[in-house]
């Protein structure tokens, strides 16, 4: 992971997505803050519903309009969005050197029989994207809440 000493405390480029059902996109909102919980930036981009742009649109986000040199982690609020427009991970925090974690609030059974059903002529290629994202692990916190990373 890259650290940057040069600025005090950390920041982090945290990325959810916004949507209505009748649109042909999905809106990517990125927000930089600080460790003091100060908002130093934002960016914002677009998937395709059910497409399979989400991890090129958001390292373009990452490094043609953020611009940015000071990011020290990204966090994603999961890695499956806008109707299963999946989003590589790892291919994130290879391209950028930096920790990537994606966090979600509910545990599920999986979405393999979802997919198969919805992709039935490309089923395969979203599949295994998918099963490359990897087990969740069950993080309890002090609230009694659990989040799944």
């Amino acid at each position: 992971m890259r650290f940057h000493s040069g600025k005090r405390g950390i920041r982090e480029l945290g990325i959810s997505e916004s949507f209505r059902k009748t649109s042909a996109c999905f809106t990517l909102a990125g927000i930089v803050m600080r460790h003091d919980l100060v908002i130093d930036g934002m960016v914002f981009g677009y998937v395709t519903i059910e497409g399979n742009d989400s991890t090129k649109n958001i390292l373009s986000m990452y490094y043609r309009s953020l611009k940015r040199d000071d990011i020290n982690c990204i966090m994603l609020d999961g890695l499956v969005i806008s109707m299963y427009n999946i989003i590589d991970g790892e291919e994130l925090g290879e391209n950028t050197n930096l920790s990537v974690t994606a966090i979600t609030f509910k545990n599920s059974k999986g979405l393999e029989g979802t997919i198969l059903h919805r992709f039935s002529n490309d089923s395969k290629l979203k599949l295994e994207e998918y099963r490359r994202l990897g087990q969740r692990d069950k993080i309890p916190l002090k609230t009694g809440e659990v989040l799944f990373v």
